[in-house]
């Protein structure tokens, strides 16, 4: 009996006692489940069968099941990255194929919403493409001045991939002969952190650097000075960012991760599930590899009675082979062996050499290799035949594949383009309307109003043809038959924008014509040569 049921029964017998009846009626109904198994009892709760007895995972919450192993998850992610080949170019494959040479702006604002003419219309996206380019194709656009916008997309999406989220400052920082002054600077994952120094009661309001108010929104980040692993000497020192700035209401700080659970407020690295696989396998090629050295190589043992190692004119350790890289040779300690390419080493008297053939290379090495890779790609979401750019099954096979992994780069794609480069877009917007270079006329006095504006759509590289003809011809059918625009066939097939395609069109037909050529090449028939003829 706890304390509780002891307290009751002091004050009031009587609901101790329907206290202790109701327990023990819950208790036997426990013991009847586990008799008859109902439900999942019987199957993946079953705590009677043998395959399942010993497996009792804990039910943390997000915090203590992601957030508390961050600290071993990142490292080993990004030491998979640095070393291992197969997850580098995995999150490579990703961000290839996803940001590529970065997603591009097309403004897509709501015309007939802002009552704007088709001239009109025209005249602003071309102004704000123009302003645009003017901000992100130069590095005054990142804080650290060394990359430009669409190399900004690229780092912050591996940052993002390796170690699970990443983050985007955007303070003002004027700077000389700089037209804008909105800088965008990125920071790792691991720079967010909670204070040593904070008290125990924010302990439910600030987790992993992340702060949130009393309806669980996410209201600041607490940023450190320096990175925690650095070796710098100096003490560690927190700083406040808050989301949107109280008196601005300007976005300060931008958080990039992917959710997999609710509450969850620190994202997990892409290659978590598959950091022991791929690590194991690290290990088993590399032993093959030695392995496959080993065996490659041939030594010649001698064992003599004499006691001078160069009776033969050979030296105590020599090799039959130049040294094919020029390298000097490292000094050897008189008694230590070693392997060589047409190495011959002496044995002193009494000694043997046992030579283990390890029969490599292993002919089971690439299925095994194979096999696991297409486990590590349904994690990862990447085909195996795009994982190790190994197409060698039919058209209709690769094609397959090749749509199913671009089902998944359009998802990540779209968050990338609606956590990252729209609101970043939209505060570029805002700072072009205040310094009069884009007119935006009430753009400020309804929220409806700044929506219109901004819309945009964000177009990254094409997915390639595996063949262009009929993939031609199915975008032909879709837009006669009004399953799809000139528009988005352009931005699908080409990665290129259809107005610009008809302009540029109209002008290399002026110049053909101008010239006297024909669609095809050849020279156009005039009047005075009919006359000529005649």
């Amino acid at each position: 009996m706890g304390r509780l049921d002891r307290l009751v029964e002091m004050i009031s017998p009587s609901t101790a006692l329907k206290r202790e009846k109701a327990m023990t009626e819950i208790t036997r109904q426990r013991a009847v489940r586990e008799v008859f198994n109902q439900g999942y009892g019987d199957h993946g709760a079953s705590r009677r069968k043998k395959s399942l007895v010993s497996w009792n995972p804990v039910a943390g919450d997000a915090e203590e099941d992601i957030q508390d192993n961050l600290e071993a998850l990142r490292p080993r992610a990004r030491d998979l990255f640095m070393g291992g080949s197969l997850a580098n170019g995995s999150i490579k494959t990703l961000r290839t194929n996803i940001i590529g040479t970065g997603l591009r702006l097309k403004p897509n604002f709501d015309a007939d919403f802002l009552r704007l003419s088709e001239e009109e219309a025209g005249n602003l996206k071309r102004q704000i493409e123009r302003e645009f380019a003017l901000w992100a194709d130069s590095k005054d656009c990142d804080a650290t001045g060394l990359h430009n916008f669409y190399e900004l997309q690229q780092l912050a999406f591996l940052s993002w991939m390796m170690s699970g989220d990443t983050f985007a400052l955007l303070p003002l920082l004027p700077r000389k002969h700089a037209t804008y002054d909105l800088r965008i600077r990125l920071l790792e994952a691991d720079r967010c952190s909670s204070p040593t120094t904070k008290s125990a009661s924010m302990n439910n309001k600030l987790s992993s650097g992340v702060e949130v108010d009393e309806d669980g929104m996410i209201v600041s980040y607490w940023f450190s000075n320096k990175h925690p692993g650095s070796s710098i000497a100096t003490a560690m020192d927190w700083q406040k960012v808050d989301v949107v700035g109280v008196e601005s209401g300007r976005r300060n700080v931008l958080h990039l991760m992917e959710a997999e659970r609710p509450e969850q407020r620190r994202g997990v690295p892409i290659l978590a599930p598959v950091i022991e696989s791929l690590k194991q396998l690290e290990r088993y090629t590399e032993a093959e590899l030695m392995a496959a050295v080993i065996s490659g190589m041939f030594t010649v043992f001698i064992e003599s009675e004499s006691e001078d190692p160069d009776e033969f004119g050979l030296g105590s350790s020599t090799n039959l082979e130049d040294n094919p890289t020029g390298e000097p040779v490292p000094q050897i300690d008189e008694g230590d062996l070693q392997l060589g390419n047409g190495a011959v080493q002496f044995l002193r008297p009494g000694e043997k050499a046992n030579i283990a053939n390890p029969g490599r290379p292993n002919a089971l090495f690439d299925p095994f290799v194979t096999s696991i890779l297409r486990q590590v790609g349904a994690s990862l979401e990447i085909p195996y035949e795009l994982l190790l750019k190994h197409f060698t099954a039919s058209y209709s096979a690769s094609r397959a594949a090749m749509l199913e992994a671009w089902k998944m780069f359009r998802m990540r794609r779209s968050w990338m383009a609606a956590d990252f480069c729209q609101p970043i877009y939209e505060e570029w917007f805002a700072e072009a309307v205040i310094k009069g270079r884009i007119n935006a006329p009430g753009v400020f006095d309804d929220p409806l109003l700044f929506k219109s504006y901004t819309r945009a759509d964000w177009h990254g590289p094409s997915q390639g043809q595996l063949d262009p003809v009929k993939e031609a011809n199915a975008a032909v059918i879709r837009v006669t038959n009004g399953y799809s625009t000139n528009q988005r066939e352009a931005a699908e097939l080409t990665g290129t924008e259809y107005e610009s395609n008809i302009r540029q069109l109209a002008y290399e037909k002026r110049i053909r014509e101008q010239y006297g050529l024909v669609e095809g090449g050849g020279q156009l028939d005039n009047e005075d040569d009919s006359d000529d003829d005649e």
